[in-house]
C-alpha cells in the first residue's frame, strides 16, 4: 500500500530553490545564537513530543524549525485512526533522539491550522523544514512505510538544510513514583502479539491473532476495532489505487469497483467519501450485491468506531436507503 502523499519529493523540490541556502544559514544562526545564551542545552525525551496550538503555533513549529524537522501530527479525539498512529509517531519521535520533534495539533480545537494546511480528512501528517510546510502523508500506513519518510525527511533536512536536530538526555525523564505492575489481562498476549504483527507489516499475522481473541471473547472492543483495521490495510496494500478508481469511475453501479474504492477513501482518510459512495451504491443494487456492499459498510464502520457522527450519520442515510 502507498498511502496519499507519501513521498518525499516535495521536500527535494524545496531544496531546488534558493531558499535552501537561506534556511542553511538561518539554522546555523539560530545554532549559534542559542550558544551564546547559553542555550542548546539536552532536553528530556519528553520534549519531543509537545502540544501545539493556533497561538504558540510561530514559537513552537516554525521557529522551532530552524533548530530541527518539526513533524506536524493533525488528529481528533473521535478520530480511531488517530488513535492508532498517534502512539507509533510518538514512540517514532523518541527514537529518532533529537533528529525531529513531533508537534500533535488537535483539529477540533485548530480549525485555522487545519485550513491553512488544507487538510481534508485526518489523520493527516506534515512537516515544517526551515520554515517551510511540506506533506507527508494521510491516513493508515504500515510501520515500516512511516520509518522510511521520516528517514528521508531527516536525510533531506541534514543534508539540505543543515539540521542535524536538538541533543537529548535520556536520563532527563521526569522523576516520580514508579508505576504500580497490572496484573496482565486474559488476551493480553494476543493482542500484543497483533501489535507486533502489525509493526512487523504481517498483516495476516495480526488479522490471525485478534481472530483468536474474538474467538473467545466475540464482544471485545479492542480486537473488534483492531480486526477492522489489520484487514482493511490487507485488502489495500496490493492495489494499484489508479487502475481502482479509474475502474469505480467506469463502473459507478458496480458493487466490487465501488467496495475497493471506498477502501482506498478510507485509507486515505476521506471518511465520509467512502460511506457516501456505498450507501450510494447500496441504493442502486439488490439482492446478494446490495447485501455484500452493506456488510462492507458495516466493516468500516468499525474501523471509525460506532460514536463516531460520521458513522452515525451515515447509518441513517443507509437505513433511509433500505426503508
Amino acid at each position: 500500500m502507498q498511502p496519499r502523499n507519501m513521498s518525499m519529493s516535495g521536500v527535494v523540490d524545496l531544496a531546488a530553490v534558493k531558499a535552501a541556502g537561506e534556511a542553511k544559514a538561518k539554522a546555523e544562526q539560530a545554532r549559534a545564537e542559542a550558544a551564546r545564551q547559553g542555550g542548546g542545552a539536552a532536553v528530556a525525551p519528553s520534549a519531543l513530543v509537545i502540544d501545539v496550538d493556533e497561538a504558540g503555533f510561530e514559537r513552537d513549529v516554525l521557529q522551532r524549525s530552524t533548530e530541527v524537522p518539526v513533524v506536524i501530527d493533525f488528529w481528533a479525539e473521535w478520530c480511531e485512526p488517530c488513535k492508532q498512529l498517534g502512539p507509533l509517531l510518538e514512540r517514532l519521535a523518541v527514537e529518532a533522539a533529537g533528529r525531529f520533534v513531533l508537534a500533535k495539533v488537535d483539529v477540533d480545537a485548530n480549525q485555522m491550522l487545519m485550513q491553512q494546511f488544507g487538510i481534508q480528512g485526518i489523520p493527516a501528517v506534515f512537516a515544517v523544514v526551515a520554515g517551510q510546510a511540506l506533506p507527508l502523508f494521510q491516513g493508515a500506513a504500515p510501520e515500516q512505510q512511516i520509518r522510511e519518510t521520516l528517514a528521508q525527511l531527516i536525510q533531506v533536512a541534514e543534508e539540505r538544510f543543515g539540521l542535524t536536530g536538538i541533543a537529548v538526555d535520556a536520563d532527563a525523564a521526569a522523576a516520580g513514583p514508579e508505576d504500580a505492575a497490572v496484573p496482565a489481562g486474559p488476551y493480553d498476549a494476543l493482542l500484543e502479539a497483533a501489535v507486533l504483527a502489525l509493526d512487523a507489516g504481517d498483516l495476516g499475522g495480526a488479522v490471525q491473532a485478534y481472530r483468536n481473541v474474538l474467538a473467545e471473547d466475540p464482544a471485545h472492543p479492542e480486537a473488534k476495532l483492531g480486526l477492522a483495521q489489520a484487514e482493511l490495510l490487507r485488502r489495500v496494500q496490493d492495489m494499484d489505487p489508479q487502475a481502482v478508481r479509474r475502474a469505480a469511475a467506469d463502473a459507478p453501479k458496480d458493487p466490487a469497483a465501488q467496495i475497493a474504492a471506498a477502501d482506498l477513501d478510507l485509507v486515505g482518510g476521506h471518511v465520509e467519501d467512502a460511506f457516501g459512495r456505498l450507501v450510494d451504491t447500496v441504493r442502486v443494487t439488490f439482492g446478494d450485491e446490495r447485501e455484500a456492499v452493506r456488510l462492507r459498510l458495516l466493516e468500516l464502520f468499525e474501523v471509525i468506531g460506532a460514536d463516531d457522527p460520521r458513522v452515525t450519520r451515515a447509518r441513517t442515510a443507509l437505513a433511509r436507503v433500505l426503508f
